[in-house]
């Protein structure tokens, strides 16, 4: 079979795209179909990536979260030997984000598979971040509810303190800061905590301290994209 799966980046701020490497342009323009997180936002990211993108030269599928769905229709494509795009809303597809299970299906059916670079908030604020980057896990969302969020961050902390691993959050912008609230109550004040919001943004915001000093000079945090770090 000849056709590639690209794993394609978009921007992860409004005013980001610059984040993006220029050789994204060539690939897109690659690509027959699209499977996309959400299709509007994939097209207007194109257009801005390329302003002579032309969009209705492409087949266009929307995933949304429920990529199974899709699969008998991403093998066809496979079959008829299309180039295929995968994209999510921001970020780079299938990290924190839909595309893995169409990525585990061509794994499976031997294609190959081109993963792009770009920006991506999770590794972009651990860089930032002057924690542990040889030993991290990425948690994902916590929970919701307060004391089993709470219970949650007290395990990753212990084990933060034990394996010198930095321990990487992420939550829905309008309960950041409830979050920051369940690691100041939840925390030893020498553990550390970084804060990114923004990443790649103008207004970009990253900021490494103790809990002791958070508490002493608690953030609010808007209702935008954050990633949280514990560590050492």
């Amino acid at each position: 079979m000849k056709g590639l799966v690209y794993l394609i980046p978009i921007a992860i701020a409004e005013d980001g795209y610059d984040a993006i490497p220029n050789y994204v342009h060539e690939k897109i323009n690659q690509c027959e179909v699209f499977f996309a997180e959400n299709i509007r936002t994939a097209r207007r990211a194109f257009k801005k990536i390329d302003p002579a993108f032309n969009i209705d030269a492409r087949t266009w599928i929307e995933i949304g979260n429920n990529e199974e769905d899709y699969i008998n229709q991403f093998s066809a494509f496979i079959q008829q030997e299309k180039n295929i795009g995968i994209v999510s809303e921001s970020g780079c597809p299938g990290i924190a984000d839909p595309g893995q299970k169409l990525v585990e299906h061509a794994q499976k059916l031997g294609i190959h598979i081109v993963p792009l670079s770009g920006p991506n908030s999770i590794l972009l604020t651990l860089m930032a971040s002057g924690m542990n980057g040889q030993g991290f896990s990425f948690n994902g969302y916590l929970p919701i509810e307060k004391n089993d969020r709470e219970k949650k961050i007290k395990e990753l902390e212990i084990r933060s303190a034990m394996d010198n691993h930095s321990q990487i959050f992420i939550e829905t912008p309008y309960r950041n800061n409830q979050l920051i609230d369940s690691f100041l109550t939840s925390c030893r004040p020498d553990t550390k905590l970084c804060i990114g919001l923004n990443l790649t943004s103008s207004n970009e915001w990253i900021k490494t301290m103790t809990i002791a000093d958070w508490k002493k000079n608690k953030p609010t945090l808007p209702k935008e994209p954050a990633i949280f770090i514990l560590g050492k």
